[in-house]
């Protein structure tokens, strides 16, 4: 899938290891790694669905946005980067569709 970031600032700080480091610790930018080159190996966010990480559609005020696990409450938030956004006839979204992510937050702890 194509990743893109909400910011020039979050994508600087997840562009290397030693920036994600100096701003998350090394234990939660190992995962945060992880998780992105997941993101990036997928034809699509369904791909995601049975792979470490925990990759779940937000609800209420984030309905719309996904998350992924990074250890403890933090997480790593994006949403879908299509226009219209690809839904069922339930008007859930498609996961099957969704090919491009765009990144909004790390370390986000929404409980």
């Amino acid at each position: 899938m194509n990743i893109e970031f909400s910011t020039k600032k979050l994508a600087k700080q997840c562009s290397s290891r030693k920036a994600m480091v100096g701003k998350w610790g090394p234990k939660m930018s190992k995962i945060l790694m992880r998780r992105l080159d997941d993101i990036d190996a997928a034809e699509c966010l369904e791909d995601l669905r049975n792979v470490p990480g925990r990759y779940h559609e937000l609800t209420g005020d984030r309905a719309g946005e996904f998350a992924a696990s990074l250890g403890g409450q933090y997480r790593l938030l994006f949403r879908p980067d299509h226009d219209p956004v690809p839904t069922k006839s339930d008007r859930g979204i498609d996961w099957t569709q969704v090919t491009k992510v765009l990144v909004t937050a790390v370390g986000v702890d929404y409980h």
